[in-house]
């Protein structure tokens, strides 16, 4: 048992796979099995823009610019640096392994079947979730943005079913124990919104509507092929970054020097005390390593179209935050809208109005991305006999994973309408940071030999003296955080932390014995600091969805895995 969940997927087994055909998993091997190959890196670049700048540029970066002042744009580059680590490991696996499936490919080609089930599993929950925040952060935008052209919808069609009810029952039993005053404008809102639904009796109609209708449309783009997908995506990005080049450049004559200063209010540890928001917004680069079987010449493209993305979104991003900040002071910038909010503070409503139309496109180019990217992960997983083989059926005319897309459409816009999820943000850094950890720690694990074949290789530098140097740094910069792990209250919640220490240290000498490649190791333990620094219970909620899948892997998965029947049939 313990050897076979571990069986790997060799390089050369998934792309003959691949070129053979893998059908509709009743016929393998005919034509249906082939996805359209539509993608060229302009294409790649374009969806790796329109994943990075979204929400997260709109939204996030008011609270992070709050917390370290004008040097959050320094937060920015570490950030992107640490991205980039990761993005030159997913480079590396893209040229070599150019197939669908992103993370969960990657991993069953150098941890083996067990590690690749826990990061498909765990991509899931990321992309779902993601999608799902996504799509009710839309909603809010899209509200706003015909309250610019007068049209009101009523409250209870764009609030989720449960707010409204807890508002509900809060007015009520806050007005029969006299306590008025606990009773917020918010909160009375929503309770009128309850009031005002229709309904039976206490059964009433609350959903979000927006949310619903947004899913609806991206599933139907993604649904009927890679070509309308392509075209929809490189239209809102174009849209998209002309808006934030107008904002960078009109903000920067309405700029005050004075309020760069001081640069650090908070000191760097204020600058860092943003890295989850800030991270967030970099999600989704790596969304576009599973389109792989869908580009033209994905070994020399996918690699450019993760980095051209990265580096174009960091200095927009940068650009963004330096304006923000030098606009208003950093101490007014603890709002849910800040570019809208910087620009009605200096006069210019028109503006604020464009703004948030550009927070309707940027977020629906987002939500396009991941609905695009998780029935692949699903469509490879069935492949491998992981899932049900019905996941892996490719339209005979649209050439897209039908079966997997309408159902993320279902995972994805039930949710959406119905609930409010207030963890998501952590939730989803978390997933993503673990297939980030993977990928990095997997590119560890290829033969230096074989990287030749791939049109982009990783570049070499020896970690054998750099890496104890680094370490040495880090503990003493983490020495009170180390000293205090075993002491004082709680200390069940410093756990993520001992993690990253005793993984630090391991890599640190297995660097030191095995030469280990610089940019992996620094990217594995970068992002790893970064899950560490999030919550607890971001921890054990991510630990049960990982217990879950292990369930469903070994009642399910472990017995109908390709590769597993494969073997068994080699020892008859």
């Amino acid at each position: 048992m313990s050897k076979s969940i571990f069986r790997k997927k060799s390089v050369e087994k998934i792309l003959h796979d691949v070129e053979c055909g893998f059908g509709d998993g009743e016929h393998p091997g005919t034509t249906t099995s082939q996805l359209k190959k539509e993608l060229n890196v302009r294409d790649l670049t374009l969806m790796g823009i329109a994943a990075v700048v979204g929400a997260g540029i709109f939204s996030t970066i008011g609270e992070a610019s709050f917390q370290g002042g004008p040097g959050v744009s320094i937060l920015f580059v570490i950030t992107a640096i640490t991205c980039g680590f990761s993005a030159l490991c997913y480079a590396e696996f893209a040229s070599r392994i150019p197939v669908a499936g992103s993370a969960y490919t990657y991993a069953y080609a150098s941890f083996g079947e067990l590690i690749a089930w826990i990061i498909g599993w765990d991509l899931l929950m990321e992309y779902a979730i993601g999608n799902i925040a996504v799509a009710i952060s839309w909603s809010t935008y899209f509200v706003n943005f015909l309250e610019g052209f007068k049209i009101h919808l009523p409250r209870y069609l764009y609030t989720d079913y449960f707010t409204v009810f807890r508002a509900h029952e809060d007015v009520v039993q806050f007005t029969a124990s006299n306590q008025l005053s606990k009773i917020t404008d918010v909160m009375r809102e929503n309770a009128a919104a309850w009031d005002s639904a229709p309904g039976f009796g206490s059964l009433k109609l609350v959903a979000n509507l927006p949310a619903l209708l947004i899913v609806i449309i991206i599933t139907y783009l993604v649904y009927i092929g890679i070509r309308e997908t392509k075209k929809a995506t490189n239209a809102m990005v174009y849209l998209k970054i002309a808006i934030v080049l107008a904002v960078i450049v009109i903000g920067f004559f309405y700029v005050t020097p004075a309020n760069w200063h001081p640069f650090l209010p908070n000191g760097f540890g204020g600058v860092m005390k943003g890295v989850s928001g800030v991270f967030f917004a970099y999600i989704g680069f790596d969304a576009i390593s599973t389109t792989a079987e869908e580009c033209e010449r994905p070994q020399r493209d996918l690699p450019r179209g993760m980095i051209y993305s990265l580096v174009i979104c960091t200095v927009l991003y940068v650009l963004i935050s330096l304006v923000l900040t030098g606009m208003v002071s950093y101490k007014e910038l603890q709002v849910g809208d800040p570019l809208a909010f910087v620009f009605a503070k200096v006069g210019l409503h028109n503006i604020s109005y464009v703004i948030s139309i550009s927070a309707v496109i940027a977020t629906a180019s987002v939500l396009l991305i991941f609905q695009l990217g998780q029935p692949r992960i699903w469509m490879s997983m069935s492949r491998d006999g992981l899932l049900p083989k019905v996941f892996s059926r490719i339209h005979p005319k649209y050439q897209t994973p039908s079966f997997s897309t309408i159902v993320t459409g279902f995972v994805v816009a039930v949710p959406a309408l119905f609930l409010n999820l207030t963890v998501v943000t952590d939730l989803t850094s978390i997933g993503t940071l673990f297939a980030f950890v993977l990928v990095c720690g997997g590119v560890l694990l290829l033969p230096r030999e074989e990287a030749a074949k791939g049109k982009f290789h990783l570049p070499y530098i020896n970690s054998q003296w750099i890496a104890p140097v680094i370490y040495i740094i880090v503990l003493v910069l983490c020495w009170n955080n180390f000293l205090g792990l075993f002491s004082g209250e709680n200390i069940h919640q410093k756990f993520p932390f001992f993690l990253f220490i005793l993984l630090s240290t391991t890599l640190t000498v297995l660097a030191v014995i095995k030469k280990l490649s610089l940019i992996p190791v620094l990217g594995l333990l970068s992002c790893f600091y970064l899950m560490a620094e999030l919550t607890y219970d971001s921890w054990i909620r991510f630990l049960i969805w990982l217990i879950i899948g292990l369930v469903i892997y070994f009642t399910y998965s472990y017995k109908n895995s390709v590769i597993g029947k494969e073997a068994a049939a080699k020892t008859k």
